[in-house]
């Protein structure tokens, strides 16, 4: 297993992984992954023989990026990374890739001496995510809800 910075032609592997892991993921087209692409302080991959299998993407406060669930965070906190979304293919969940993504988003924040910032989607439940964050020292600290959509917000301290 090789991790590194997620690039530009990893988008179409990145769009894959993530529709993989709806309704969870939250859906994205490539052209936004590219834009949040942009915006990312940490955008790792993990890749077994140069095959992306799993991704996250971490973004600082007070960027331009348009998520309620971010903007949430920037209206309470001053300093946080944000973990937009981390995912795995299918084929390789249950293999401790999304736990060595975290060691590594866990590291740089850190370094950062920041909190870190996710959510987990509470309608509909995804169970497994909420065991995944509790499991990584993650603490609940909110609900968001709008639409038909409500989330359970999330921080780990560094």
């Amino acid at each position: 297993m090789d991790f590194h910075g997620l690039q530009t032609k990893d988008i179409s592997s990145i769009l894959l992984i993530n529709q993989e892991g709806l309704p969870g993921t939250g859906e994205i087209s490539e052209e936004e992954i590219a834009d949040l692409l942009t915006l990312t302080e940490l955008a790792l991959g993990a890749y077994v023989e140069n095959e992306l299998v799993g991704f996250v993407l971490c973004l600082p406060p007070k960027t331009r990026y348009g998520s309620l669930n971010y903007a949430w965070f920037n209206q309470r906190y001053e300093e946080f990374l944000y973990v937009d979304r981390i995912a795995v293919s299918e084929k390789h969940r249950n293999c401790m890739i999304g736990s060595q993504l975290y060691k590594e988003v866990i590291a740089h924040a850190k370094q950062k001496n920041c909190p870190i910032a996710a959510e987990v989607s509470l309608k509909p439940p995804n169970i497994d995510s909420m065991r995944f964050h509790e499991r990584h020292g993650f603490n609940e600290i909110g609900e968001l809800h709008h639409e038909s959509k409500s989330v359970t917000m999330m921080m780990r301290l560094s």
